[in-house]
């Protein structure tokens, strides 16, 4: 989100994604999916809390999907993709998702992760979604970049929220077990036609709600994500125009291409650390547990067991070696996207916010500036291979013990957050009140100092609709967006583990975590191919293995997620 702009996106509206995917060395050991945690041979909340739910038996627990015809998008969903809302917003007819009250007022606490400032207690913005949707909420926002220490901490003690945020990447260790141990079995009030009280939960689509079964149980309260969601390889569409370069359409291209458009006198490099986007080229699996899965021989592996891992990580290197990626980046100082966007780098990966963010940040400092996102390509130049992404990352959960009347106004709360694009409440949510928080500017509201530091962070965290992207003030972006997902979703497929909420043994926890810093150093060139390769090894003697007879096991049990 930047100022006087604000994003409605397919995540939440306050913190980048950058920040969530900067946790990628805590999400290889986290849970990365979506059906549900059980003890493998059990199902009860007694005995092992790692495993998952197979899907027959996570079918019984799910509520009803019943989809959102209050306001439909201009571009539908297609190929995994998030939908699309580029259509002008008529602020004076917005629909109601929430036409009564559901909460009593009854006041509860909620502690979510924020990243910023937190406003006060008893802002205008809290005020005013309390009034609307019938609550009173007392925040307890905690710092996102160090959340899971003091989720730790609170799972552990005996005082715990009413409702309490926690993300995906956060669930290592004794958090995932304490998941299962404190908080509360919502499916009294959700499973089946349960939900059909709050309409816009029973909007989120069926295979996001399978990501809250946990212990047997249906317990989180989902974010959704779109599974054609992908880093992107961004481009500076300007420049490339005006230098008349062609946009690569293969590993061969790409270096070709870097190598003319590299002035290391004019300060000008054609990169960033492109690791991100080779993965994607060369087909590599997410890290986590989607990296497990089924080849067509039958075999079970995980991703640095795949001859693609090594390629990617090579064709990476050749481009540092090549002198086309910036010094900074290779020191790993500074930001990449000040670059990208100061012209210092022509190309760079980050997450699908940057292309709206990098829009509405330079619109009147550089009118000129325009980004775009690459095409992905496939190793030999044709069609690449994309892995699906899970279809919820970020849950809210009740905590066991918890009044009729506190979890029916926490329902009630994030019924409210997951009302869909162009309605009244999800303009409340994502810009506060008109002439409070916002003024309306050319038919497109626009928020101002208070707006940007109260409407941020906090109601987007409770829940959300099914993913879709729509930019009133830059409708052109969210088309680009979608169609961008529709193009990549149409290579795009699922691993074993897609659409299953695995936690594995707490023994394998730290098993991966080596990757991440291995891949970094090695494609700066300072690690040997040869040091990757003992650190496979490694990895396969030290439980590796193992694991893989316990994913083995966990299939057979369960069935295959793809």
């Amino acid at each position: 989100m930047t100022p006087n702009a604000a994003s409605l996106s397919s995540g939440p509206s306050g913190p980048s994604r950058r920040s969530f995917l900067a946790s990628t060395a805590v999400a290889t050991a986290a849970v990365a999916g979506g059906m549900p945690l059980l003890a493998a041979c059990g199902g009860t909340d007694s005995g092992s809390r790692d495993g998952t739910t197979s899907g027959k038996d996570a079918n019984k627990l799910l509520p009803t999907y019943v989809a959102s015809t209050v306001a439909q998008p201009d571009i539908p969903s297609k190929n995994g993709s998030a939908a699309g809302y580029t259509g002008k917003v008529e602020l004076a007819a917005l629909a109601a998702s929430v036409p009564k009250k559901l909460g009593t007022g009854a006041a509860f606490k909620i502690m979510s992760p924020f990243w910023g400032s937190p406003p006060k207690a008893g802002c205008a913005y809290y005020t005013a979604l309390d009034a609307a949707a019938g609550t009173k909420i007392t925040w307890q926002n905690q710092d996102g970049n160090t959340y899971g220490q003091k989720l730790g901490a609170v799972l552990a003690s005996s005082s715990i929220p009413d409702m309490v945020v926690v993300p995906s990447w956060e669930l290592v260790g004794k958090i995932s077990n304490a998941v299962t141990a404190k908080f509360m079995d919502l499916g009294p009030y959700l499973a089946g036609d349960k939900v059909k009280k709050y309409p816009n939960l029973a909007a989120i689509p069926t295979d996001s709600w399978r990501m809250g079964i946990f212990g047997g149980a249906l317990r989180g309260i989902p974010m959704p994500t779109a599974s054609a969601t992908f880093n992107p390889a961004y481009y500076r569409k300007d420049i490339f125009d005006k230098k008349g370069y062609k946009v690569p359409t293969s590993p061969d291209e790409f270096m070709s291409w870097a190598k003319e458009a590299t002035s290391a006198k004019a300060k000008v490099y054609a990169c960033a650390d492109m690791s991100w986007a080779a993965f994607n080229i060369f087909g590599v699996r997410p890290s986590g547990t989607l990296g497990w899965h089924i080849g067509a021989d039958g075999k079970l592996t995980y991703r640095v067991e795949q001859p693609e891992y090594l390629e990617a990580l090579e064709w990476v290197r050749k481009l540092f070696d090549a002198g086309v990626v910036h010094p900074d980046d290779k020191a790993r100082s500074g930001d990449a996207g000040q670059r990208f966007t100061a012209g210092q780098v022509l190309t760079y990966n980050m997450d699908m916010s940057q292309w709206y963010g990098k829009t509405a940040e330079q619109a009147a400092s550089n009118p000129d500036f325009e980004i775009e996102a690459m095409d992905y390509f496939g190793a030999d130049g044709g069609d690449p291979q994309l892995w699906a992404s899970q279809p919820a990352n970020i849950w809210s959960l009740i905590r066991k013990g918890a009044s009729k009347e506190t979890v029916e106004n926490a329902l009630a709360a994030a019924n409210f957050a997951a009302a869909p694009p162009n309605t009244k409440e999800r303009m409340l949510v994502d810009y506060g009140v008109e002439g409070t928080h916002y003024t309306v500017k050319d038919g497109v509201p626009v928020k101002n100092d208070l707006g940007n530091s109260e409407v941020i962070n906090a109601w987007v965290m409770l829940a959300a609709p099914a993913p879709y992207f729509a930019h009133p003030d830059y409708p052109d972006v969210a088309r680009k967006q979608v169609e961008w997902e529709q193009r990549m979703g149409a290579f795009m497929k699922k691993t074993s583990t897609y659409g299953m909420n695995i936690v594995e043994p707490t023994r394998y926890a730290n098993l991966s975590s080596q990757f991440e810093q291995l891949e970094i150093d090695y494609v700066r060139g300072n690690r040997k191919l040869s040091d990757v390769q003992a650190a496979i090894s490694t990895w396969k003697s030290s439980g590796g293995e193992k694991l893989r007879d316990w994913y083995k096991q966990l299939l057979d049990k369960n069935g295959s997620g793809n």
